[in-house]
């Protein structure tokens, strides 16, 4: 019930206070895991004792959420609400609200899971499961990671490309930049990460507050778009399309990083503690799902405004969208925050998809490697789909590759919900803080559409 005891590790591994080094091309990289990205070495660093005011335990609870949440409005969402809005004007808005709202439960027993067990969802696993099923539950967790990497550098070369007129290829090349990130941040507190990650969230959401300012949308329709109506899922194309949207929006990986994020904040060892952290980890997370909710309505709604209300509907990509943009409302700001959006959309992506890598290797294999290592290998990975499919394509490629991406999470999401349901509800690892029989009933019904989707999908594709 108490935090995680210590265990042996795979490698040898030093205190984050005296990292081993390596030399690698003249630059000095750690040549172990290194705080802040390896999830063992930040745990506990955060103090939230008892007894502290409550603006001081909500203030320093703060973070875990905002790094979730970016997962929510990466660049694979773009393309997805992009391709709603302009296909099909707000007819989908329910289902990006729907889906936001199913992230904030499953975020929720993600964290509650971290908290009251001490354990993350790949160790839940570990500990439940053989080790073949193990095996395939990490494989599906790794792939769903490196879809969403091909998103990361799909985004932020378009980004690159639009912000800068560099060829795409050249953007893509240049994404591999990121790891210098990682490297730059290696040994430091948890809590810069999550203060740069909500700078990147800020303007993000900044962005998009000026573009609705300068497309405001249509109150009357948008109203009526937020009411479900399934019927609207009948339109050509519209199920692949909402499919992708929740693919986008619940993310599988992220249910194993919030898992485990949240045990960077050291409370005390007793239940009535532990059911406050919880609480106010649920405020956290589903305020900051909500803002990137609202981000992704934006989306959708700047294409419904800007393409769709001008008979522009098969505008499904990103650079796409950024043309369009200025010679539509006039103003070629709307490109740039457009551009300046996308970018900081990538970006803050990096992080949290590093941060997963390591949850996962460290809970399922018990493994853990340098975090530039691990960044250097998801990226060059990603860079290989995201490069071949630019040279087929062309650059019209990137709106259906992202959209794909999107599918791909989707079918990975039931493998990632059925574990954390178990976990969350087993009282021999959750006390009495396992979930109640109302939330496990409702996150049973999401699994249930969700796979009943991706089931028809699939058969769709091969029918």
């Amino acid at each position: 019930m108490g935090r995680r005891p210590s265990r042996p590790l795979a490698l040898p591994y030093p205190t984050r206070h005296n990292p081993a080094m390596a030399t690698v091309l003249g630059l000095t990289l750690p040549d172990r895991a290194t705080a802040p990205f390896c999830p063992s070495e930040v745990e506990g660093s955060i103090a939230v004792p008892a007894g502290i005011p409550l603006p001081t335990r909500i203030a320093r609870f703060v973070g875990p959420g905002l790094l979730i949440a970016v997962g929510y409005m990466d660049p694979g969402n773009w393309a997805t609400d992009i391709a709603a809005g302009s296909g099909y004007g707000f007819d989908l808005l329910f289902v990006v609200a729907g889906a936001s709202l199913a992230a904030i439960l499953l975020q929720s027993l993600a964290l509650r899971l971290g908290i009251a067990s001490g354990l993350d969802l790949a160790e839940a696993c570990r500990r439940r499961y053989a080790r073949v099923p193990n095996l395939i539950l990490w494989a599906l967790a790794e792939i769903a990671i490196l879809a969403t990497d091909v998103a990361e550098v799909l985004g932020g070369a378009l980004a690159i490309k639009l912000l800068l007129g560099l060829p795409l290829w050249a953007g893509i090349m240049l994404t591999a930049c990121d790891m210098l990130i990682v490297v730059g941040l290696k040994g430091r507190g948890f809590r810069q990460v999550e203060a740069i990650v909500a700078g990147l969230v800020g303007t993000i959401a900044l962005c998009f507050l000026i573009e609705l300012l300068i497309v405001p949308p249509d109150m009357a329709a948008l109203a009526a778009g937020l009411v479900p109506d399934f019927g609207h899922l009948t339109q050509p194309g519209a199920l692949a399309v909402a499919i992708g949207i929740v693919g986008a929006t619940v993310m599988p990986h992220n249910l194993y990083l919030h898992s485990s994020i949240v045990q960077t904040r050291e409370i005390p060892d007793n239940e009535a503690e532990k059911r406050k952290a919880i609480l106010i980890g649920d405020g956290d997370s589903a305020i900051s799902l909500l803002l990137a909710a609202l981000v992704n309505g934006a989306i959708l709604a700047l294409a419904a405004g800007a393409f769709h209300a001008h008979g522009h509907i098969g505008v499904t990509g990103i650079d796409e969208a950024y043309r369009l943009l200025s010679p539509i409302t006039g103003l070629k700001a709307a490109a740039l925050f457009f551009g300046i959006a996308l970018f900081a959309s990538g970006q803050s992506s990096t992080f949290t998809g590093t941060i997963a890598g390591q949850v996962i290797l460290e809970g399922f294999l018990h493994l853990k490697i340098p975090c530039w290592q691990r960044r250097i290998i998801t990226r060059a990975i990603a860079i290989v789909p995201a490069m071949i499919g630019i040279l087929i394509f062309g650059d019209h490629g990137v709106g259906p590759m992202l959209v794909l991406s999107q599918i791909v999470l989707s079918l990975q999401l039931p493998f990632a919900i059925w574990p954390l349901i178990r976990a969350a509800g087993d009282r021999s690892i959750m006390g009495g803080l396992a979930a109640g029989i109302l939330p496990q009933a409702i996150a049973w019904l999401l699994f249930s559409i969700i796979t009943g989707a991706n089931i028809w999908l699939l058969a769709s594709l091969f029918a």
